[in-house]
């Protein structure tokens, strides 16, 4: 009810300022017939203890009435003021010079503002007609009258209209580029989201696709052979299936999720669910050796970020490096350090994938490090530095995806094998034949 009365409140009050205006525009001829009659009248109208002659009343009433329909018809509103203004200059005769200088005066600058509305509300290309026009009738009009000297009120006029012209010009060129910043704000929050969405969706159905492939390939081979291995290939696909459908419920429903909805209780993959993808990737036949140092707590985007370049890098080493085992290598401390080292075929970054961009891309939306490339001696390597404390505005690299130069930790001092790890060595057991 209360939308409805606001809705009606503000209808009623446009149609009343409408009719207003138009019933200003109605009474314009009867002012300029009163024009050239009051032009030597010493009446007036007192207002608030100041006192209005009707001599200038008049001449003001004609181009400040037709000011009204500025707001929604500036065209309209410019056109009515200016013939008002002329056809004052061209009917009354009666007074002094200094009479007529102030009434050209005052009229024309009146019209130069209503002109600087129009700049400013309308392209480039109507204003600047409508500049022309109000610039030669002011030039013209002096001449006309005869008692305003037209060479004196040529040079302010011209300043007037041009000034006018570009102050209006101004404000709608600020205007739109205002606008234009912020569609393409908009525009560039929208791909950021489906960029977003989309390193989501790849990140958990690569992964999972990757190991139920592997798995029904190792079932089918041995299902009349080995029926209790074939079990447990269909087994490995049964829980890979319902942990990517349930990662795919909570993402949807976040998507889904309006702004007053509660969030999901579900948790955030993070680096605490590491061995799970470990456990993942000995399920397709590649053992995992993970090494954790340190325990620092690290927020909510880090963890998640970390968990999914693990998770992409371990499907790149199912998939494509064609090995039986593979080293991760998690550190926290100032910043979270992530490496993923094969020695499997190697190849170089380029491709066709968007693995290795959704890995980048998530490293740098944290102000971190991503390095990605073949090793000297063979293999692969991923490395990502993701900082644990915000970002600021100049922190972000502008590095991409290059390759690793050596086969040295990516973390700096690492500890060496013989070192005792902070959060222990796991290792994942192999789950076939």
């Amino acid at each position: 009810m209360e939308a409805t009365a606001r809705i009606w409140s503000r209808t009623a009050l446009s149609a009343v300022r409408t009719v207003l205006a138009w019933a200003g525009v109605a009474v314009l001829p009867l002012l300029w017939a009163l024009a050239p009659v009051v032009a030597t009248s010493g009446g007036g109208v007192g207002v608030m203890g100041w006192w209005l002659p009707e001599r200038y009343l008049v001449p003001l009433l004609i181009v400040a009435l037709p000011a009204a329909l500025l707001r929604r018809r500036p065209l309209t509103g410019l056109g009515l003021m200016l013939l008002g203004a002329t056809m004052t200059s061209a009917t009354v005769h009666a007074g002094d010079h200094g009479y007529h200088s102030i009434l050209f005066n005052v009229q024309f600058l009146a019209v130069d503002a209503a002109l600087g509305v129009v700049a400013a509300n309308r392209s480039r290309r109507v204003s600047g007609l409508a500049a022309v026009v109000v610039l030669v009738t002011q030039l013209l009009v002096p001449f006309v009258n005869g008692k305003v000297e037209g060479a004196d009120q040529a040079p302010l006029s011209v300043l007037t209209v041009v000034t006018a012209w570009m102050v209006g010009n101004s404000m709608r060129t600020r205007r739109d580029h205002a606008a234009a910043l912020r569609a393409h704000a908009a525009a560039e929050a929208v791909t950021a989201e489906r960029l977003r969405i989309a390193r989501e969706l790849h990140d958990m159905v690569a992964h999972s696709i990757g190991v139920i492939a592997i798995q029904a390939g190792v079932g089918a081979r041995v299902i009349d052979t080995q029926p209790a291995q074939a079990r447990a290939a269909l087994a490995t696909i049964e829980a890979t299936s319902r942990d990517t459908l349930a990662e795919l419920r909570r993402t949807l429903g976040a998507l889904r999720r309006g702004a007053g909805e509660a969030a999901s209780l579900d948790p955030t993959p993070g680096l605490a669910d590491l061995d799970r993808l470990v456990a993942a990737a000995a399920d397709a036949g590649v053992r995992v050796e993970l090494r954790r140092y340190g325990d620092r707590p690290v927020p909510p985007e880090v963890g998640l970020a970390a968990f999914r370049i693990v998770q992409e890098g371990l499907t790149n080493v199912v998939r494509h490096a064609g090995v039986d085992a593979c080293r991760v290598t998690v550190s926290c401390a100032d910043e979270v350090t992530v490496e993923v080292i094969d020695d499997g075929r190697g190849g170089s970054v380029g491709g066709e994938g968007h693995g290795l961009i959704g890995m980048r891309e998530r490293a740098l939306a944290l102000g971190g490090d991503f390095r990605a490339g073949p090793r000297p001696e063979s293999g692969f390597r991923v490395t990502a530095r993701l900082p644990v404390r915000t970002p600021i505005d100049g922190d972000r690299p502008s590095g991409g995806a290059q390759p690793a130069d050596d086969d040295r930790p990516a973390g700096g001092d690492q500890p060496t094998d013989g070192d005792r790890p902070v959060g222990g060595d796991q290792l994942g057991a192999v789950v076939r034949p």
